[in-house]
């Protein structure tokens, strides 16, 4: 049987191939419509497995809300045309109602659930194999809330989504909110959702920094006291450099160097516990301030109020609980 033009827009309108792989799958398949499908779908996995190696950087991250139930998906493929395909984005676009509707528990499951007969990620490799890109669901990142929100940032690359411990929240608090956590990047809503082994590392590296600081002003204190230069003191480069201008002799750098040595000693030997500390402590909270969701400052605002302070102003009893924000632009 002769393969016709609407033998092809059929089997493309079914698949998406394009028109000459339509019509050499027909041609192979006696025009077979089902067996012409399963052609071009396993042409299409066998192009997707030979980009598996390639970078999926481009892409689109969408979320969506319907009220308690919030969710983000990241689709991704190798360049920015493909990305905008229409195809490409209505499969992002169904992969994420899939998400709504199933409300799946994380990305492995969101992969396996059934859309059209075949799974998000047969869908996926299939869409992959017309385009010849690589293609993948990156992330799945969902939220389960009195209420919750999200906005989608303007290019398609960075979605955020933000719960809340109360029902109703006014929406443009919700999307203030929302947007903060896209463009400052907190790591959890609340301090107390922040991991107790980054607590210990952040306070371990302040302490450090801490010590270190202490003594480098200590040693140069010291080289000032004694007439040395701390910037021709600091490394060997600067030091070869002194000599080099006949700032300094080689004795003189080699007393600069013990001075250093026996004050930087002195001073780790003599370190003021509490102050350190306490400094640490500083640098921690700071941490916080920066990290935090609640903790930090609305960007948005003119009072240099935090979140905290601009959520009670709305209601006295109303926090940020949870956030979840997934970015394309960033590994």
């Amino acid at each position: 049987m002769a393969v016709t033009i609407n033998d092809i827009k059929k089997l493309r309108d079914m698949t998406g191939a394009g028109l000459s792989d339509c019509k050499k799958a027909l041609i192979e398949s006696d025009n077979d419509i089902t067996k012409a499908m399963e052609l071009i779908r396993k042409r299409g996995q066998a192009i997707a497995a030979k980009r598996e190696d390639r970078q999926a950087a481009q892409g689109i991250a969408i979320g969506k809300t319907d009220g308690k139930f919030a969710a983000i998906i990241a689709l991704k493929c190798e360049t920015d045309f493909v990305a905008k395909n229409e195809k490409f984005v209505t499969l992002a676009k169904s992969i994420l109602d899939l998400a709504m509707a199933q409300k799946p528990a994380n990305l492995d499951e969101l992969n396996a659930l059934q859309m059209d007969g075949k799974s998000v990620s047969e869908q996926i490799t299939a869409l992959s194999g017309i385009t010849g890109e690589k293609m993948e669901l990156g992330a799945y990142e969902c939220l389960n809330a009195p209420s919750t929100v999200v906005y989608n940032h303007f290019n398609g690359m960075l979605a955020a989504a933000v719960a809340f411990n109360q029902e109703n929240v006014a929406e443009d608090v919700a999307k203030a909110i929302a947007m903060q956590v896209a463009s400052m990047n907190p790591i959890k809503a609340t301090r107390e959702q922040i991991p107790q082994e980054t607590i210990d590392e952040e306070l371990r590296m302040a302490v450090d920094k801490t010590r270190a600081e202490q003594v480098s002003k200590a040693v140069e204190n010291a080289l000032k006291k004694a007439g040395f230069n701390p910037y021709y003191c600091a490394t060997e480069e600067h030091r070869d450099e002194a000599i080099r201008k006949g700032y300094m002799t080689e004795e003189q750098v080699a007393e600069a160097l013990k001075l250093m040595d026996e004050t930087a000693k002195q001073k780790e030997a003599n370190m003021p516990e509490q102050m350190i500390q306490n400094i640490a402590q500083g640098r921690l909270n700071k941490f916080y301030q920066e990290n935090v969701l609640m903790e930090q400052i609305y960007e948005a605002g003119e009072n240099k109020e935090t979140v905290a302070q601009f959520l009670a102003a709305a209601d006295k009893d109303l926090k940020a609980i949870d956030l979840k924000r997934v970015n394309l632009n960033v590994d």
